[in-house]
C-alpha cells in the first residue's frame, strides 16, 4: 500500500521510524562509508569527525560503518572507518545508532569473501568493538551470506552474541529471501540491508517477506552512488584505483544518455517542490514503506543538510506514479546491479 510521504518540519526534528518492532532510528541515516573509503582519498580526519558531528547536529541518529571500510589518507596511512565513528560517537553514545557489519573480507583484487563461521563473526564483532572503543553495537549485519555456512548457523552465532549484550539486534545484508526467512526464524532479524534506488530496484522483491516478518529494510546508496543527485562527472574523471564511480555503468557516457528522461523528470519534480534531485529520490524511497531507511553518505556538509531535509518533501499518490509509470519505462537497473566490492 502506498503511504503519503508527512512532512516533519524542521531539520533538527528529522522524524523517526521503527527498523523491526523497536529500533527506532532517524527516517534517513548517515552512510559513513565514503568519508574514508571508496570515493578517491579519505578524506582528513578531523573533516571526516566534523561532518559526523554536523550530521548528529542535524538529527541524524542511525550511522552505519563496517568492518571492512578501509581507505589511505593523502600521505598513504590507514583510513579506518569504524575508527573514525566511534571517536565521533562515543560522547554521544546514548542518544545514537551504530550499525556495522562482519563477516566478509576483501582479497588483493578486492573481490568479497564471505565468511559466515560463527568464530569468524565472533572475531569481527570483538575487533569491531574494539576499534570503536564501545562495549554493544545496536545492529550488527551479517555483511554477505556465506553460501557455505547455514542461515541457522549465523542466527544462533548472533543470538548468543545478544545474551551475552556485545549486539541489541542483528541483520543480514544482501541476503536472499530464503535465506532472510530461514535466519529470522532462528533469531529475530530487525532489518536487512541491501542497494535501493530509483536506477536499483530489484530488491522490491523482498518487500513482502519483509512486511509479513516485520524486518526493517536500511537502502544503501540510495542515490545511485550520488548519480541521482544530478551532479556528477563521467567514469574518466574519477580515481580508477580509489573511487568506484570510474567503473560504475551509470557513469559511463551511455549510461548518462538512458538516465537522461529520468534525470530531467527528476529535476523538473525538484523544481515544483522547490527541493534538489538528491532530496526528490530520498523522498521516493521514504514514501514507498514506513520501514524504509535510507542512508546516503557525503562528505560535504551542504549534502548532508540537503539529504536530511528530504524529510521534508511531500509526494503525491499521484507523483508517486508518475515516477514508477516512467522507471517502468525504462531500462535502468543494469546501472546498479555491480555492487560496490564491500557493500
Amino acid at each position: 500500500m502506498m503511504l503519503p510521504c508527512v512532512k516533519t518540519g524542521e531539520v533538527d526534528n528529522l522524524e523517526k521510524r521503527k527498523l523491526g518492532a523497536s529500533l527506532e532510528v532517524s527516517a534517513i541515516g548517515y552512510g559513513c562509508m565514503g568519508l574514508s573509503y571508496g570515493y578517491g582519498v579519505a578524506l582528513e580526519k578531523s573533516e571526516a569527525l566534523s561532518r559526523i558531528h554536523e550530521a548528529l547536529d542535524l538529527g541524524y541518529t542511525f550511522f552505519d560503518t563496517s568492518e571492512v571500510y578501509v581507505g589511505q589518507y593523502a600521505d598513504g596511512s590507514a583510513a579506518i572507518n569504524e575508527e573514525l565513528v566511534g571517536e565521533a560517537l562515543r560522547p554521544h553514545r546514548k542518544d545514537v545508532i551504530i550499525a556495522t557489519k562482519g563477516g566478509i573480507r576483501l582479497d588483493d583484487n578486492k573481490k568479497i569473501v564471505p565468511d559466515g563461521r560463527p568464530e569468524s563473526l565472533r572475531h569481527s564483532l570483538e575487533q569491531s568493538l574494539k576499534r570503536m572503543k564501545i562495549e554493544t553495537i545496536d545492529l550488527y549485519f551479517q555483511h554477505r551470506p556465506d553460501p557455505d555456512v547455514e542461515p541457522e548457523e549465523v542466527a544462533y552465532a548472533m543470538l548468543q552474541f545478544i545474551k551475552e549484550g556485545k549486539i541489541r539486534f542483528w541483520g543480514v545484508s544482501n541476503g536472499s529471501e530464503e535465506y532472510i526467512r530461514r535466519a529470522d526464524a532462528g533469531c529475530k532479524i530487525t532489518a536487512v540491508q541491501c542497494r535501493y534506488s530509483m536506477m536499483a530496484r530489484w530488491n522490491e522483491a523482498l518487500f513482502p517477506i519483509l512486511e509479513k516478518l516485520d524486518i526493517g529494510f536500511v537502502a544503501f546508496s540510495p542515490l545511485a552512488n550520488g548519480f541521482l543527485s544530478g551532479k556528477f562527472l563521467q567514469q574518466a574523471n574519477y580515481d580508477k584505483n580509489l573511487d568506484y564511480r570510474s567503473w560504475m555503468p551509470q557513469y559511463s557516457e551511455e549510461g548518462i544518455c538512458q538516465a537522461k528522461a529520468l534525470l530531467e523528470f527528476i529535476e523538473k519534480l525538484a523544481r515544483e517542490k522547490n527541493g534538489s534531485p538528491a532530496q526528490i529520490s530520498l523522498a521516493w524511497e521514504l514514501c514507498k514503506k514506513p520501514w524504509i531507511v535510507p542512508i546516503p553518505g557525503s562528505s560535504k556538509s551542504a549534502r548532508i543538510r540537503e539529504n536530511a531535509e528530504a524529510a521534508n518533501i511531500q509526494l503525491s499518490k499521484e507523483e508517486m506514479e508518475s515516477i514508477d509509470m516512467l522507471l517502468a519505462q525504462t531500462s535502468l537497473e543494469v546501472f546498479g546491479q555491480q555492487e560496490n566490492p564491500a557493500k
